[in-house]
């Protein structure tokens, strides 16, 4: 081998071990492992390059992140992530926020491209680590990895904890076109740090969608009205209640504090107590409803505007 062959591979073998390039994610042949991270919860090593898990908080979450080798970090939460404190530990930022109805396929493919592309590894984040990161996650692999089946990615949520109420979550391995490396190459190649979020009048547009469904099931005697058959009533149930917590996490909510905060957090209660009787007991459905609606109306006299 002449030395400028052993040049020119050692810096292809240098490349590689610090994560440069769009090599695929190689996942270990036990499956993802969970790791302890102080300061950070339902951490996860998804593959060579991939890690799942909560979101970090205060210069202590990025420092253990950084102790992992992160370099590059994810968010699908619709929180402001804190781009400053990730600069000051050496990891950019890509936003790309999902909802608990699912992911659409292009924020997956764009998603697993920005994990393809972007310096390794990566950390994949919602606000929990367990629902919308994973389901995240399960995309990159689906993308990128051949090898990962759709059986592979079905057992990840449920090792994660997804919650099989957020259908659209646990019914992406399924339903997620996997696409060829041209497809990723043809996505935008911008990784913008922070994309805008629904504001608070949006949310509330969508909260209003799910009332809608909510009052045609219950026309339909809580079941699936014959004219709307994407309704799934204990579903939309657990949609509102996340709306309704997304909402309460909003700064402009959260700085107006008081009353308003206190409504949200009981509504999300009440859509909570809906899709329980929605599921377990049709007969006080009707009561759950009613007082789901009696504070939505409340909150509205004495907060709207």
């Amino acid at each position: 081998m002449t030395r400028r062959c052993r040049q020119v591979l050692f810096l292809i073998v240098a490349c590689w071990a610090m994560g440069c390039g769009s090599s695929a994610p190689v996942p270990p042949a036990s499956g993802p492992s969970s790791v302890e991270v102080e300061g950070l919860h339902n951490v996860y090593r998804l593959s060579d390059r991939l890690y799942s898990g909560s979101d970090p908080r205060g210069d202590a979450g990025f420092a253990a992140l950084h102790a992992l080798g992160v370099k590059t970090i994810i968010s699908v939460d619709g929180a402001t992530p804190d781009v400053p404190a990730a600069g000051r530990h050496g990891m950019r930022y890509v936003h790309v926020p999902v909802a608990y109805d699912g992911i659409p396929r292009e924020k997956a493919w764009r998603i697993a491209k920005a994990a393809r592309d972007l310096p390794g590894p990566v950390y994949v984040h919602c606000h929990h680590g367990q629902h919308r990161g994973p389901a995240a996650a399960a995309c990159v692999l689906l993308a990128l990895d051949p090898g990962f089946t759709r059986e592979a990615a079905a057992a990840w949520l449920k090792q994660a904890g997804t919650d099989p109420r957020y259908r659209g979550l646990v019914e992406l391995p399924r339903t997620l076109p996997r696409p060829a490396a041209a497809d990723l190459d043809a996505m935008p190649a911008d990784f913008p740090p922070v994309v805008a979020v629904p504001d608070l009048t949006r949310l509330m547009v969508a909260i209003d969608a799910r009332w809608d469904h909510l009052k045609a099931a219950k026309a339909a005697g809580w079941k699936t009205p014959p004219e709307h058959p994407d309704i799934d009533p204990p579903h939309e149930a657990v949609q509102l209640a996340e709306l309704y917590r997304e909402a309460g996490r909003m700064p402009d909510v959260t700085s107006r504090g008081g009353e308003f905060l206190a409504l949200l957090r009981e509504a999300e209660s009440a859509a909570g107590e809906l899709e329980g009787a929605l599921r377990d007991n049709h007969g006080v459905a009707q009561a759950a409803f009613e007082r789901s609606q009696a504070l939505c109306t409340k909150c509205h006299d004495r907060c709207r505007n």
